[in-house]
Order: C-alpha cells, then structure tokens, then sequence
C-alpha cells in the first residue's frame, strides 16, 4: 500500500510530465534524438570540449586554434534550430528539477513551506544538497 507521500509525489510527477508535454519540452528532445545531424554535432562539440577541459585540467596550454575551432562548432551547433531547441529544453528541464528540488529541500529544512523569501535567500539548501 503506498504511503501518503509516495502518491502525492506520484501526483507531482503527473503534473510535471504534463508540464514538460504541454511546454514542448519533450517534442523539442524528441526532435533532436531523430536528428541524426544535430545530434552528431553536438556529440562532437561535448567530445571537442571535455578534450579541451581535460588538456586544461592536466596543465597543458589550450592552443588559440583549438579554442577558434571550439567556438567555431559551438556557433554552427546553435544556429541549427532543432539542436538549438535540445539545449533550450535541457535548460528548461534543469530549472524545473532545480526549483523542485529546492522547494522540497526547504520544506524539510524549515519544517514548513518555504516563503518566496525563503526561496530567494541564497544561502545553503541544506546539508547534502550538493551546493557546498
């Protein structure tokens, strides 16, 4: 038998899935994977740039080059609309994870429901939360 709070965070859940449907979101990601153009550059791109981190990260110097051709493909990546759009959803999609979490982390943190102020403060989000 499901607890209270398992079938409210179903409900939630619900209400979320509708959000991320009736928002686009989840045809704009859609869109993106059935793009096997767009997707290949953006594979490239995210490969191009954690080679570029990892060369920076072992104290190796990042060629002017190698940042022209980075940005050169970042630029090409966003002016393709459906990879343009992927990204748009992703960050839309991390907000939404971001606000949700936060609200819930303030609740348990405050023992009541966190005001606008409450949300808007700054400050920590409660230990394990990641964000320190």
């Amino acid at each position: 038998m499901a607890t209270i709070i398992e079938t409210k965070t179903n409900e939630l859940c619900e209400i979320i899935l509708a959000e991320i449907q009736s928002g686009g979101i989840r045809q704009r990601i859609d869109t993106f994977l059935s793009d096997a153009t767009a997707r290949g550059a953006y594979e490239s791109l995210m490969s191009k740039g954690q080679a570029l981190q990892e060369k920076q990260h072992g104290g190796q110097a990042l060629e002017p080059a190698e940042i022209a051709a980075f940005e050169k493909d970042r630029d090409a990546l966003l002016q393709n609309p459906v990879a343009s759009g992927f990204l748009d959803a992703q960050e839309e999609m991390h907000a939404l994870k971001e606000s949700v979490q936060k609200r819930v982390s303030k609740t348990i943190e405050l023992g009541r429901l966190p005001t606008a102020e409450d949300l808007n403060s700054g400050g920590s989000c409660g230990s394990g939360c990641g964000c320190h």
